[in-house]
């Protein structure tokens, strides 16, 4: 197995449009979730999101381009654009099978398939827009990104509801690691703040309804959570060979040494109570990589700010780290961003990334009110300077899909 390490993120997030403001952010405590603005929700039982704000798509595409892409598409070719930039690599001189792209999405641009429905039903077939199937089909940001940066070897889209992102980048370091490419772009992008995700979600009872307090309604592991805010957005990795970045004289941000998935096998939406399938994708990640556990200083968690799985993760912690998992800092970013969906993972594997190599642990925003059924240090009220030697950024989907990525300090 050859070594993976991360040297470009690209970021489009609730809390900024790109890695600098997005960081800023996440590391204040301040909350992104505002009253909807892309839609009228005022008939809705839930009127609050985590909504990317102010974004230009005219930097990475034209008007044309544009008009023919959906959202989440848009967010993609922005995230990969910078995460390129960033890595400082010159893809004119790299053979073009050898760098590949794997986009996590998990609902991807539902919108439009509310609008074409819409129009079906109302205006007749002959007025559906012929662009709809590719505006919708959720290969469509590897796709773009495949065609816009040249690259001709692996490129494909996982979907796994919320766990979507981090599997793409658990794949792509798996084509690295194995020699099937050189460079891969990997994460995840959602845009899915629509009335028809909001009402569907509201009625399984998993929004939060706290429409006076938008910015206090995602609260990860708090005992007063009410439910999940809806977000939007793109995270994307550069995952690179070692040696080759090394030669180059890359800046390394972190190696990405271990990647575990399961199945929970329980409910199509809540985890088992132990949290059994999340723990089981951390013991992968962390044995296939041969990492000590005692030497584990900081998990992103998935912590969605809903009552199963903030208790459910938090069991599968103590049960992976035993004693040591009080004193591991356990934080969920979610508090600022809400929960984006088939992008979350992507978004929070780029916090991940940032917080070893800079040293400083994001908090858990919102977090006032310790749950029985929390009990672990979740990084509360401000940052932590910090030196961290490994991390995990975990995620968890819907169909009872875990994926757990492992990052270590370079």
């Amino acid at each position: 197995m050859r070594r993976v390490v991360v040297t470009g993120l690209g970021l489009i997030a609730p809390t900024g449009n790109c890695v600098e403001d997005a960081w800023s952010s996440a590391l204040a405590g301040r909350s992104a979730v505002t009253e909807i603005s892309v839609f009228d929700a005022s008939d809705l039982a839930v009127r609050i999101a985590a909504e990317v704000k102010n974004f230009d798509v005219s930097a990475v595409m034209d008007a044309k381009e544009a008009r023919q892409s959906s959202r989440f598409v848009q967010f993609a070719a922005a995230a990969a654009q910078e995460a390129l930039d960033d890595s400082g690599l010159n893809l004119a001189g790299e053979p073009a099978p050898r760098r590949g792209c794997i986009v996590g999405v998990g609902m991807g641009a539902f919108g439009l398939i509310e609008q074409g429905a819409h129009t079906l039903k109302e205006r007749g077939s002959k007025r559906v827009s012929p662009h709809l199937v590719p505006y919708t089909i959720p290969n469509m940001a590897a796709g773009y990104i495949a065609m816009r940066h040249g690259m001709e070897g692996p490129n494909f889209a996982v979907a796994t509801a919320c766990a979507s992102g981090t599997h793409a980048i658990g794949e792509a370091f798996l084509r690295v690691a194995l020699g099937a490419a050189d460079v891969m772009v990997a994460g995840g992008a959602e845009a899915t703040i629509t009335p028809l995700a909001i009402a569907a979600f509201a009625q399984m009872r998993a929004l939060s309804t706290r429409n006076d307090s938008p910015a206090q309604a995602s609260r990860p592991f708090d005992l007063e959570r009410d439910g999940f805010v809806m977000g939007e957005g793109c995270g994307l990795l550069v995952l690179e060979e070692y040696e080759r970045a090394r030669a180059r004289g890359a800046r390394i941000y972190a190696e990405l040494v271990g990647y575990g998935m399961s199945a929970d096998a329980y409910h199509i939406t809540s985890p088992p109570p132990g949290g059994d399938g999340i723990a089981r994708a951390m013991r992968e990640a962390l044995e296939g990589a041969r990492i000590p556990f005692d030497q584990v200083d900081y998990i992103n968690a998935h912590g969605t700010s809903t009552g199963a799985n903030d208790a459910a993760e938090s069991a599968a912690i103590g049960s992976v780290f035993g004693p040591r998992a009080a004193r591991l800092a356990v934080s969920s970013t979610k508090g600022v961003t809400g929960h984006c969906l088939g992008a979350a993972g992507g978004i929070e594997a780029v916090y991940t990334v940032l917080a070893i190599h800079r040293a400083i642990i994001p908090p858990t925003a919102n977090y006032t009110t310790p749950d029985p059924a929390c009990p672990l240090d979740y990084v509360p009220g401000a940052a932590r300077q910090q030196a961290i030697r490994y991390a995990l950024s975990n995620s968890c989907g819907f169909g009872g899909q875990n994926a757990c990525l492992a990052f270590r300090n370079v």
